[in-house]
């Protein structure tokens, strides 16, 4: 078959909220989940054996079965037949463990392409359940667009969309465990929750203000000291910049701000280039199932 592509978007948490752990291991979690526009590619083409994944940019996948690998089984799975020869090949742009869901990312986009090729009348339902095989966020990185995500972030509810406006996310020069950020956060009683409902209440108004008042995560919370000075640097940097409000994104390290023109978000992201690891400039994007970016 001819190969195909895809963009796989990241995600920024709006709003995120730990419950407390859950019997099964994971967090009881709430959130705000936003699609943007920062993306890899992914392409898709049959291969003679097995399945292959190659990478191109400043990533190496792990050893062993990847998540890639993992979810084009779990796909099969749902069509009741084997996984044929893959190759795919990743396009890196976003930055890999910084809390914008890069890996989780690629594989929705490759369980979009597989149903492109192998099963268009797949509902969504159907990917969201093979991605969930594979990781918690993936439902929501198949889905995209904004919604709330509970229970460990599979639970989805569609929210109606963030009000236009630029984002520009910062990832410092160092990386956080997501474990290890989880591990922190266990039987952490916070001392300050976003308010959650009254970002719901802001998106339903249509009101940017509203929703950038409420940016908020309680991983910033658990923070080694040194690293909470950093990411609040660069919230500050932003706010200087013009940025409405600012807020790390899932356990980090990665922290955006929502900028209300064009001019101020690419002024600001010009100069948190020089000095702020790598920068980008991002736009909302919408409901990602059976459309492009």
């Amino acid at each position: 078959m001819a190969a195909i592509t895809r963009p796989a978007p990241a995600k920024i948490n709006l709003a995120l909220d730990i419950l407390g752990p859950r019997p099964d291991g994971y967090h009881e979690m709430r959130m705000v989940m936003q699609t943007v526009s920062l993306c890899d590619t992914v392409t898709l083409e049959e291969a003679e054996a097995g399945f292959t994944l190659r990478t191109e940019g400043d990533f190496s996948p792990l050893e062993g079965e990847t998540l890639e690998q993992r979810a084009a089984e779990a796909f099969f799975r749902e069509l009741g037949r084997p996984c044929p020869p893959l190759a795919v090949t990743l396009e890196k742009r976003t930055p890999a463990y910084a809390g914008l869901g890069g890996g989780s990312a690629d594989v929705a986009a490759l369980l979009r392409l597989l149903r492109q090729r192998y099963a268009p009348d797949l509902p969504t339902e159907a990917l969201e359940r093979a991605g969930l095989a594979v990781g918690s966020d993936m439902p929501f990185c198949v889905r995209g667009g904004t919604a709330l995500a509970e229970g460990r972030g599979e639970v989805l509810t569609n929210l109606p969309p963030l009000p236009p406006c630029w984002i520009v996310i910062c990832k410092p020069d160092f990386d956080l465990s997501t474990g290890e950020m989880f591990a922190r956060a266990r039987r952490r009683i916070f001392q300050n929750r976003p308010d959650i409902e009254g970002m719901v209440r802001a998106l339903e108004g249509g009101s940017l203000a509203g929703v950038a008042k409420r940016l908020f995560n309680v991983f910033e919370e658990v923070l080694p000291p040194e690293r909470r000075e950093e990411i609040q640097g660069i919230k500050t940097a932003l706010r200087c910049c013009g940025a409405l409000n600012a807020a790390m994104s899932g356990s980090g390290p990665a922290v955006f701000g929502l900028f209300e023109t064009e001019g101020e978000a690419s002024s600001a992201a010009e100069s948190l280039g020089t000095w702020c690891g790598q920068t980008f400039l991002a736009r909302p994007v919408e409901r990602l199932d059976g459309t492009e970016v």
